[in-house]
């Protein structure tokens, strides 16, 4: 029996691993197909090949340590995206250490480089009237003024992520007491999170079909 080739361990990573095995939300997937796209056009450059000639021996922890070190230098990526790609790409290698017994060192070597220290700040909240001046900032005599008020006060009030907002559906509210809305954030995680009478008010006018914080037709008029 062959060894799997570098084309079929990918292909099994994306469709087997990621989508059948961990159910990966299309958005992992996305991420990790952008960051093992990018590492195989760096291989391929570098070894003056083909993206199709190349298999997992071209993959050793010093290629992938000059990728990593190239998205920061070249591409300005910042520590935390840096760390993403290398999370995607260890997330490969363990699956060709499961896959192909032959390149187990390789993937060894891979996995064993390190995330960098990353330095967090101390968020900062907006002040009283500087929230309410972003609050007022949208024209509520317009559809899409009153979209965007409605979104921005969604936002202040649940604490909601921007991604999770603008995924909310008007089938994910409910605006009679208690009043709740159902977020649904990275890994497919959910939560619901209670909604003020107010906020419930200004949502059950803005409520269409789908999803909720969407440009109405009208407002592009």
């Amino acid at each position: 029996m062959s060894a799997p080739t570098l084309a079929g361990l990918l292909e099994s990573f994306f469709r087997q691993r990621l989508v059948a095995q961990r159910n990966a939300s299309p958005a992992t997937v996305e991420s990790y197909r952008d960051a093992l796209r990018l590492l195989v056009r760096f291989v391929a450059q570098r070894a003056g090949r083909s993206p199709c000639s190349l298999g997992v021996i071209d993959f050793d922890r010093d290629v992938v340590l000059d990728f990593l070190d190239q998205l920061e230098r070249q591409r300005r990526n910042g520590v935390r995206t840096r760390n993403a790609r290398l999370t995607a790409i260890r997330s490969f290698f363990r699956h060709v250490a499961a896959s192909d017994p032959a390149a187990i060192a390789v993937a060894q070597r891979v996995l064993s480089i390190p995330t960098k220290r990353t330095t967090s700040t101390t968020p900062r909240h907006l002040s009283a009237p500087d929230l309410a001046a972003l609050l007022n900032a949208p024209d509520r005599q317009t559809v899409q003024g009153r979209r965007d008020h409605a979104l921005l006060l969604f936002l202040v009030r649940t604490g909601a992520r921007v991604s999770e907002a603008i995924a909310v559906d008007a089938a994910d509210l409910r605006l009679d007491p208690p009043h709740q809305a159902l977020l649904r954030g990275k890994g497919r995680k959910q939560r619901l999170v209670p909604l003020a009478a107010d906020l419930s008010r200004i949502l059950r006018a803005l409520c269409f079909s789908g999803a909720l914080f969407v440009t109405h037709p009208a407002a592009r008029s």
